[in-house]
C-alpha cells in the first residue's frame, strides 16, 4: 500500500461518520432547536419587542450593523418574533421526523440567526454553538439512510463538510484548555471550588456538592484532563473513542445538573453524538434495534448508496472555507495570530472562554427599589419587598440563564440599564393601580473567599423616573 493512500485512509476513517450517528444527530438537532424555542417562548415580549428591555433604537445604538440585519427588526410588535419561535418549532419537528430535513435545516438556520440578532445581548456560548452547528448541518447528508447488511465501510461518509463539524466541536475544547492554561487556578487544582461558590450560576446538583472540597478538586484535575486529552476525539477510533465521548457526555450531563448555563450543555452533548464510531451503533443495534430503527428518516434522501449533496462542489467548497475560517477565528481567539485592526465585536470576546482563563472571583445579583405612589417600595425586578441582604439563593433571582446574561451586561451598558427601567416601570404600572414612580438599580456582589467570611458590596448603578 502506498503511504499517500495509508494515510487518506487513517484521515477518512477519522473525520468519518456514522449515518446512525449522523441521524441521531438530525433528531437530537431538532429537539435542541425545540428547546431553545421553548426557552425563549416566555420572554417573547421581554427580550424581542419595543416594548421589552431592547427596543430597536436601543439595539441600534448598541449594534449598529447587526441592527440592520435582522429581518425581526423590521417591527417592534409582538407578532413578528412570535412567527420566527413558532416557523423555527415546526422546522425543529421536521428535522425529529426527518422530514426534508436539509430545507428544515436550512430554514431553521435563517430563523435562528434572525432571533439571535434580534438581541445578541443574552446569548451565550451554547447559542453560538448551536448555530454553527446548523450550518455545519447543511453540508450533511442528514436524510441519508442506511443498510443493516452492508459492511461497517458503506455505513460511513467522510467529507469535508463531515470534518468541519467535527473540527468545530472539536475547537470548543482545544480553545478553551489553550486559554485556561494562561490562568492560575486550574493548575492549582483550586479552580472548581471557586465555580461552585458562584451562587449566581449554581443550581440543583451545584448547592449540594458546592461543599465537598475534596470532590471539586478531583472534578478540577479530571475536567482540565478532559479538555488536554480532546484532541483524542478526533485521533482515537473504536472503543476508545466511546470511552472518550461517553466521559465528556458524562461532564456535561452534570455540568447541566449544577449551573443555570442554558441551552449550553445539551448543544455540546447533540455536537459529541457524531463522534460516537460505528462499533457503538452495532452495540446499540443490538441491544435496542427498535430505537435504532426510529432514528431512520421516514423520506431517506438516499437508502444505501452515496449521500446526495446538493450542488456538490459548491458544499464541498463551502466546507473548505469553513474549515479554514474556524482554524483563523480560533487562532486569534488565544492569541496565536493577530486579529486585523478594526475588527468589530473583537473575536476574543467571542471564543470559548467559559470559566478561562480563571473562573470569576464573585457572586452578583441586582436589587431594584422602587417607590409606589401609595409610598410603598417594592422590588421592581420581583415585584416583592425591598431586601438588600444576601439571598439563600442567588439564582432564584434571575428568572433564567438570559435574564441572567442580560443583566450582567446591563452593569457596564448605561442605555441597558436605562430600557429596562423604562421596562419594569412600564409592566408594573399595567398590571397594578398603586402607579410606579421610580426606579434604582443596584448591583450587589459578594466576593468569594474560600478560607474566610464574605462581605458584600452595592454599587450604584442609577436613577431612572418612569414616564
Amino acid at each position: 500500500m502506498r503511504p499517500e493512500f495509508a494515510l487518506h485512509q487513517w484521515l477518512a476513517r477519522r473525520i468519518a461518520i456514522d449515518r446512525r450517528a449522523l441521524a441521531a444527530f438530525r433528531v437530537a438537532l431538532g429537539l435542541c432547536l425545540l428547546a431553545d424555542i421553548a426557552l425563549r417562548w416566555s420572554d417573547l415580549g421581554a427580550f424581542y419587542t419595543d416594548s421589552g428591555v431592547l427596543p430597536r433604537s436601543t439595539l441600534t445604538e448598541l449594534y449598529p450593523v447587526l441592527g440592520d440585519m435582522s429581518p425581526l427588526a423590521v417591527s417592534g410588535a409582538a407578532w413578528l418574533p412570535l412567527v420566527a419561535l413558532g416557523l423555527t418549532a415546526l422546522a425543529g419537528v421536521a428535522l425529529v421526523v426527518g422530514y426534508r430535513p436539509r430545507l428544515s435545516a436550512g430554514i431553521a438556520f435563517i430563523l435562528l440567526v434572525s432571533i439571535q440578532l434580534r438581541n445578541p445581548v443574552v446569548l451565550n456560548a451554547g447559542d453560538t454553538l448551536l448555530r454553527r452547528l446548523l450550518f455545519w448541518s447543511l453540508l450533511l447528508p442528514l436524510g441519508c439512510g442506511w443498510d443493516d447488511e452492508l459492511p461497517e465501510s458503506a455505513t460511513r461518509v467522510a467529507t469535508a463538510g463531515t470534518a468541519g463539524i467535527l473540527l468545530q466541536v472539536l475547537a470548543v475544547y482545544v480553545t478553551n484548555s489553550l486559554i485556561k492554561f494562561r490562568g492560575t487556578y486550574w493548575h492549582r487544582g483550586t479552580a472548581v471550588r471557586y465555580v461552585f461558590q458562584l451562587d449566581h450560576l449554581t443550581v440543583r446538583a451545584g448547592d449540594v456538592v458546592a461543599g465537598w472540597d475534596p470532590a471539586l478538586v478531583l472534578g478540577n484535575w479530571l475536567w482540565l484532563g478532559l479538555l488536554v486529552g480532546s484532541p483524542l476525539l478526533l485521533i482515537w477510533t473504536g472503543r476508545y473513542r466511546t470511552g472518550l465521548v461517553v466521559a465528556f457526555v458524562t461532564a456535561h450531563i452534570c455540568i447541566a445538573l449544577s449551573f443555570l448555563l442554558g441551552v449550553f450543555p445539551l448543544v455540546s452533548i447533540l455536537g459529541l453524538v457524531l463522534f460516537f464510531p460505528p462499533s457503538f451503533w452495532d452495540a446499540l443495534a443490538d441491544r435496542w434495534p427498535t430505537a435504532i430503527e426510529a432514528l431512520r428518516p421516514r423520506w431517506p434522501e438516499s437508502a444505501t448508496g452515496p449521500p446526495q449533496a446538493w450542488f456538490p462542489t459548491t458544499t464541498q467548497s463551502l466546507a473548505v472555507l469553513g474549515i479554514v475560517a474556524i482554524v483563523l477565528l480560533n487562532a486569534v481567539a488565544v492569541g496565536f495570530v493577530a486579529a486585523p485592526t478594526g475588527t468589530p465585536d473583537r473575536i476574543e470576546d467571542r471564543s470559548w472562554n467559559m470559566f478561562a482563563p480563571d473562573p470569576p472571583q464573585e457572586t452578583w445579583w441586582y436589587a431594584a427599589p422602587a417607590p409606589l405612589e401609595s409610598g410603598n417600595r417594592v422590588d421592581a425586578l420581583t415585584g416583592e419587598t425591598v431586601n438588600l441582604s444576601r439571598p439563600p439563593e442567588v439564582s432564584d433571582r434571575f428568572p433564567n440563564q438570559r435574564w441572567k446574561k442580560f443583566l450582567g451586561t446591563a452593569r457596564h451598558e448605561p442605555s441597558l440599564r436605562r430600557s429596562l427601567a423604562t421596562y419594569l416601570c412600564s409592566r408594573w404600572n399595567q398590571s397594578h393601580d398603586d402607579t410606579m414612580e421610580r426606579v434604582e438599580l443596584i448591583f450587589l456582589t459578594e466576593s468569594t473567599n474560600l478560607s474566610g467570611p464574605e462581605s458584600v458590596d452595592r454599587e450604584q448603578l442609577g436613577s431612572y423616573q418612569c414616564a
